[in-house]
């Protein structure tokens, strides 16, 4: 997927119902960091979340509800990610859980690459390259 230049900003947010229609609420960092003003119009796209494969395990106790309202990674987590583009910084960019941003620093577009979370916002990760790896595998 292609993402304009023209992004302003980028988050995951439950859609609301609200009466007769449905709402996405801004994050308030969002406005607090100059991304967003309440005052302007803006387009908005949607993408959903592919959900998980269902798993073929059986378990006794029930899972937990996934929260949408906190980061899906933690300091200190370790992923292998895909490099999906460069950012304007000319940082790597990976999305993981659904559609959140992880900046990794020295890569390229389409590098495979084990990472560490440094550092967690609620919108954005900043990860380093624990290992390079081959896409195969």
């Amino acid at each position: 997927m292609e993402i304009s230049e023209q992004l302003t900003c980028l988050f995951s947010a439950p859609v609301e119902a609200r009466d007769d229609s449905y709402a996405i609420e801004i994050p308030k960092n969002e406005v607090d960091l100059g991304y967003v003003d309440p005052t302007t119009a803006y387009q908005l796209a949607v993408f959903s979340v592919a959900a998980d494969e269902e798993s073929t395990e059986t378990t006794t106790e029930p899972e937990p509800e996934p929260t949408h309202d906190q980061p899906p990674v933690s300091e200190g987590d370790t992923r292998v990610v895909e490099i999906e583009e460069i950012g304007d910084q000319g940082d790597g960019l990976a999305r993981v859980d659904r559609g959140y941003v992880v900046i990794v620093p020295d890569t390229e577009k389409g590098e495979r690459v084990e990472i560490e979370i440094e550092t967690v916002r609620e919108n954005v990760a900043f990860a380093r390259v624990t290992e390079r790896v081959d896409y195969y595998e």
